[in-house]
């Protein structure tokens, strides 16, 4: 985005309901990990497992505070500026779980999109939408959709292309066991769906042309 652009920013209103909060059940995770803890032959009140339980509660308060509000929400700010060219925010960290085995994926995720009428949000929002929609059990290919169609919804851009590279946990530590394997999504929307050029453009741009 050209500095001169910038400095025709003006903002633009929205108006949204506010998302719906629900609080996480501490006492019930607190209980499922000690029967957790039991099962696999451990003992939930030697000394370094004692906090154990009241930990994950609230790790999981955490790593899933994305489940209960709008992740569009993270996009409610916008500006027009004098700009329809690319917008791409490259090399995102994300941390996830994948929602069969609970267990962690990680990787980069790639937001680009190509305004309409000059609309656009902060970058740090595409960041921050990456985020909230990682933060709750999930699988790869959705997380990869949800934020495209978060970001096509809101902006209504003409095209929306959103990569992600992710190392899962579950195809490292057990299963298969293939460390340093990658799974790569790509979701397309608009422009991006429909011209392959367009396409191809932003993969080069990320070294992944196809």
């Amino acid at each position: 985005m050209s500095q001169n652009a910038g400095m025709h920013r003006s903002r633009v209103a929205t108006h949204s309901a506010p998302p719906v909060q629900q609080a996480v059940d501490h006492e019930k995770i607190e209980q499922a990990v000690r029967m957790i803890l039991e099962a696999i032959g451990e003992n939930p009140d030697r000394e370094g497992l004692i906090d154990t339980p009241q930990r994950v509660a609230r790790m999981y308060q955490e790593i899933f505070s994305g489940l209960h509000s709008d992740p569009a929400e993270e996009l409610s700010a916008r500006f027009h500026v004098d700009h329809d060219e690319l917008v791409l925010v490259k090399d995102i960290t994300f941390y996830s779980a994948c929602e069969h085995h609970l267990l962690p994926f990680y990787g980069l995720a790639h937001v680009a999109y190509l305004p309409a009428n000059g609309t656009v949000t902060g970058l740090s929002k595409l960041a921050r939408l990456v985020d909230h929609v990682a933060k709750q059990p999930q699988i790869q290919e959705r997380m990869t959709n949800t934020i495209a169609d978060a970001l096509h919804s809101t902006l209504n851009p003409q095209g929306v292309m959103v990569v992600i590279e992710a190392e899962h946990l579950c195809m490292t530590m057990r299963g298969v066991k293939k460390p340093g394997s990658k799974t790569v999504t790509i979701a397309s929307r608009g422009l991006y769906e429909s011209n392959p050029e367009k396409q191809q453009q932003v993969l080069r741009m990320l070294h992944l042309e196809v």
